[in-house]
C-alpha cells in the first residue's frame, strides 16, 4: 500500500504544477468560453483542467511502468495503450465540446468508440464473481462493458456543476475502491495486489487531488467535460478491470455475500452520480426531450435552491458518497477482519440519518424563520416573512459549471 500512496502523492504534485501552468496560459490567451445560461458561475473561467489531468495520468502511467511492483499490469501492454487511446479521444471530445458545444450524438458516438476500444483490448467484463457465472460471448462482453463505461462517464459528467464536486467525490470513491481492490486480491486468491484497477484508482485520486487545489470554492478553473469524462472513464475502467480479474472459482458457495460485492461496490462508490444521472434521464425523457439536453435541475442545483451555500452543497455530496461507499466496504471486510455486522449496520443507519439532517437543514432553518416572522408584530412580520421566502431563491456567487 505504501507504493500506492507514493504514487498518489507524486501524481498529485505533478498534476498541481500542470494545472497551474494550464491556468496561467488559459488566462493569458483567454482560452475560456462565455458563461452559459445554465451555469452557476457568473464570470468566464478556463475549462481546461482536464488537459492537465490527462497529462498527469500519462506521466503517472509512465512512472508506474518503471516500477517492478506494477509489472503484471504492463505485461499486457494492449490494455494500457487502449486506455491511453480511449482517454485521448474522450479528452479531445470534451475540450472541443467546452468551446463549441458539440451535439449530443457526436459526444455519445465518441464515448462509445472509446469504450469499444477498451473492451476490444481486454478491459472488459468477462465474468461475474457469483457461482462461476461467465459472460456468454466476446460480443456480449463488449456490449455490457460499453454500456457500463458510457453510463459511468455520463453519470460523473452530469454532477460536474459545483466547485470541487467531481474531484472530491472521485477522491472519496476511489479511495474506498483502492482499499477494496487491494484487499480483494488476497480474498479472492489472486496473485497481484498491483492490479490495473488499484493502479487506476490511485491515479484518479492523484490527479483529482492536484486539480482540487485550484478548483475548490471559489475556483480558478474547471475540469470541463474533458476532465469529467476522463475521471468517469478511469473509474469505469478500474471497476471493470477488477471485476474481470476476479476468478469466480476462487469464491466458494459459503462466501456468496462477499461474492456479490465486486459488483455492488463499484455502484456504491458511484451512487450519487448514478442517482443524478437516472433522475436527469427520467426527467428529460418524460418531458419529451433528449436525455442529454442540458438543464438546471440537477441535484446540486436543487441543494442550492434549498438554501445550501456552495461549500455546504458540495459537503452534502461528499457525505452521502462516503457513507454509502465506506458502508459497502465495511460489509465486504466484515468476514475478513471480523467486523460485527451490527457495527456495519449501525454505521450506515447513523450515517444516513446524519446525511439526511444535513441535507434538509436549510428547510428547517427557513421554517423556523417563517414561524418567527409570523409571531412578529406589524410591518416587521411582513419584512421577515419576505426574507424567509427569499432565502429559497438566494443564489450563491461564483461556483462550478453545470455539465
Amino acid at each position: 500500500m505504501r507504493i500506492y500512496l507514493a504514487l498518489v502523492v507524486g501524481t498529485a504534485l505533478v498534476t498541481l504544477v500542470l494545472v497551474y501552468v494550464v491556468w496561467r496560459l488559459a488566462m493569458r490567451y483567454k482560452w475560456y468560453p462565455p458563461v452559459r445560461d445554465r451555469d452557476v458561475h457568473t464570470t468566464p473561467k478556463p475549462r481546461l483542467g482536464g488537459v492537465a489531468m490527462f497529462v498527469g495520468m500519462l506521466l503517472a502511467l509512465a512512472a508506474a511502468s518503471q516500477i517492478p511492483f506494477f509489472s503484471l499490469v504492463f505485461e499486457q501492454p494492449g490494455r494500457v495503450w487502449a486506455l491511453v487511446g480511449a482517454a485521448s479521444l474522450i479528452v479531445l471530445i470534451g475540450v472541443i465540446d467546452d468551446f463549441i458545444d458539440l451535439d449530443w450524438m457526436t459526444k455519445l458516438a465518441g464515448q462509445i468508440l472509446a469504450a469499444i476500444l477498451l473492451a476490444w483490448q481486454g478491459v472488459a467484463i468477462t465474468s461475474l464473481p457469483i457461482g462461476g457465472i461467465t459472460v456468454g460471448s466476446q460480443w456480449m462482453s463488449i456490449a455490457i462493458t460499453v454500456l457500463a463505461v458510457v453510463l459511468v462517464m455520463n453519470a460523473v459528467n452530469f454532477i460536474d456543476g459545483l466547485d470541487g464536486l467531481v474531484a472530491g467525490v472521485a477522491i472519496i470513491a476511489n479511495g474506498v475502491f483502492l482499499v477494496y481492490s487491494y484487499v480483494l486480491s488476497e480474498f479472492a486468491g489472486q496473485t497481484g495486489r498491483f492490479t490495473m484497477g488499484a493502479l487506476l484508482s490511485a491515479i484518479v485520486i492523484g490527479i483529482c487531488l492536484g486539480f482540487l487545489v485550484l478548483n475548490w470554492y471559489p475556483s480558478k478553473m474547471f475540469m470541463g467535460d474533458g476532465g469529467a469524462l476522463l475521471v468517469g472513464l478511469l473509474m469505469a475502467a478500474s471497476a471493470v478491470a477488477v471485476t474481470g480479474e476476479v476468478d469466480p472459482q476462487t469464491i466458494s458457495r459459503t462466501e456468496l455475500w462477499p461474492a456479490f460485492l465486486p459488483m455492488i461496490i463499484p455502484f456504491a462508490v458511484l451512487i450519487v452520480p448514478l442517482l443524478d444521472f437516472s433522475l436527469a434521464v427520467f426527467r428529460r425523457m418524460r418531458a419529451g426531450k433528449s436525455p442529454f439536453t442540458a438543464d438546471r435541475k440537477h441535484l446540486h442545483h436543487r441543494l442550492l435552491d434549498m438554501g445550501h451555500s456552495q461549500r455546504w452543497a458540495v459537503v452534502v455530496f461528499y457525505s452521502w458518497t462516503a457513507v454509502v461507499s465506506v458502508g459497502a466496504l465495511m460489509a465486504f471486510a466484515a468476514d475478513l477482519i471480523s467486523i460485527p455486522i451490527g457495527l456495519v449496520i449501525g454505521f450506515v443507519v447513523i450515517g444516513f440519518v446524519l446525511c439526511t439532517l444535513v441535507t434538509i437543514a436549510p428547510l428547517s432553518r427557513r421554517k423556523s424563520r417563517e414561524r418567527h416572522a409570523q409571531k412578529a408584530p406589524g410591518e416587521n412580520a411582513h419584512d421577515e416573512l419576505a426574507d424567509a421566502h427569499a432565502s429559497l431563491l438566494k443564489a450563491a456567487p461564483e461556483s462550478g459549471m453545470d455539465a
